[in-house]
């Protein structure tokens, strides 16, 4: 389950202003002064707040933002090429995506598989909140089958819970599934957070104006039906289908392990007076209990909850801000500093984040025990180091505010790691058949 993080919400501005520069660069037709920025606006693309002077990312023209923006749109009432975009506000407005923008609309707002024909909440498609944000359903024909779920009749007959094991041995008539699995501990895994969790990735070569191609543009429609998120590759879940959001049968399913990871959405919400918009602590401590007596109702018993403090924004600052931005690589006038107006946010997130720690060392629950940890980006730093590597690299290159791939693969090692090495109930006893599983159902695609 994921929250819209406060980049993602302007980052169609940041995606317009890519287009418009490549267009710049390579329309001869267009006044070398102008910039993106300029485009943007005469298109009315970007929107000018009232009583606000207009937004730019681009250092203005000689002859000022104002000026070159008139020139602009008298160049644009001659322009076959520019004038088919005046005036759409959003991406959502160009009549190609409309359709698929209501889907995902759709699926936003019901946070619910789009292709879900048994209603089990979980799809045999990939994105739309699909099975790369849930675990893939092996039969989407049958209610009661599903990932997560404890085996109906040990799967004699058939795979009741998609791990792909199922049938009896000949051998001595023993069900596959309770000779492998039967006290186990099998669980699921459960991430609630926010677009960071979710693993935000805008490529950089949509950005880049010397790498844009139609190759590059070739995973669009799926990075835009996984709302530009790749769950698939997120930290908690990162391997290539995985199980996120919360599915489950107090009664007939396994336990879980949550990881409740809400790591920057409260105290950077995307607002102009961002400090009058920052959750406080008490309505931390209000809104994280509600959401955990929600889990105690619908969690089964003896799972486990992990909550995670929220990132200390002074790293991306410290890392990134005298670099340059993909959008100004080419002519080596965009930094990051020039994006980071929302990173005064970030001072209290430590206040925050030891009201996830309070809670996790005083408050008890009927179903899950839980656990606190910081959020391990400075620990992710240090081992990317002893691998040769910058901090930098472990940021987004586009938004310069979400972990990268790298970040999640390091992450993933350091928050296991420290639950079995101080939590070993968490994850519970290898099992000691899975040579053995490998060997007669071989890989099972994910599901």
């Amino acid at each position: 389950m994921k929250t819209p993080g406060p980049v993602s919400a302007n980052l169609w501005h940041i995606l317009i202003r890519s287009f418009l520069e490549l267009l710049v660069q390579k329309k001869e037709s267009i006044d070398r002064e102008m910039n993106a920025d300029v485009v943007c606006h005469s298109l009315k693309l970007c929107k000018q707040d009232p009583g606000q002077p207009l937004c730019h990312l681009y250092p203005p023209p000689k002859v000022g933002l104002s000026a070159a923006i008139r020139k602009a749109k008298r160049i644009v009432k001659t322009s076959k090429d520019l004038k088919s975009f005046t005036g759409f506000s959003s991406v959502c407005a160009f009549p190609p995506l409309a359709n698929l923008c209501e889907k995902i609309k759709y699926v936003i707002r019901n946070k619910l598989p789009f292709e879900d024909f048994d209603g089990d909440k979980f799809s045999t498609f990939p994105t739309l909140r699909g099975y790369h944000w849930r675990g893939r359903d092996c039969n989407d024909k049958n209610t009661t089958v599903y990932p997560g779920r404890r085996p109906d009749n040990w799967d004699v007959n058939s795979d009741s819970n998609c791990n792909g094991i199922w049938g009896v041995d000949p051998k001595d008539g023993i069900p596959y599934e309770e000779k492998f699995c039967k006290g186990a501990d099998s669980q699921g895994v459960i991430l609630l957070g926010d677009s960071a969790g979710a693993h935000f990735h805008i490529p950089p070569e949509w950005m880049t104006v010397t790498q844009m191609s139609a190759k590059s543009f070739a995973n669009l429609p799926m990075a835009f039906t996984d709302e530009l998120d790749w769950p698939q590759f997120s930290e908690i879940t990162g391997f290539l289908n995985s199980t996120i959001g919360l599915a489950r049968n107090q009664l007939l399913d396994n336990p879980a392990i949550v990881i409740y990871a809400t790591i920057g959405n409260d105290v950077c919400n995307g607002n102009r007076d961002t400090l009058a918009h920052m959750t406080t602590p008490k309505e931390m401590l209000s809104n994280v209990m509600q959401a955990l007596r929600y889990l105690d109702s619908r969690l089964p018993n003896g799972s486990h909850v992990i909550l995670t403090g929220l990132v200390d924004g002074r790293f991306l600052w410290d890392n990134l801000h005298d670099r340059y931005h993909p959008l100004g690589q080419l002519n080596k006038d965009v930094t990051y500093s020039q994006l980071y107006s929302f990173l005064d946010c970030l001072q209290r997130a430590l206040q925050l984040s030891n009201v996830l720690k309070e809670i996790a060392r005083s408050e008890k629950f009927a179903n899950f025990d839980i656990f606190y940890m910081d959020f391990p980006l400075r620990q992710t730093a240090e081992e990317w180091r002893k691998m040769g590597g910058e901090p930098w690299q472990l940021i987004e290159p586009v938004d310069g505010f979400h972990p990268s791939q790298i970040a999640a693969a390091l992450g993933t090692s350091i928050t296991w790691q420290k639950a079995l090495r101080e939590w070993p109930q968490v994850l519970g006893k290898e099992n000691p058949f899975n040579d053995q599983i490998e060997a007669i159902f071989k890989d099972q695609g994910g599901h």
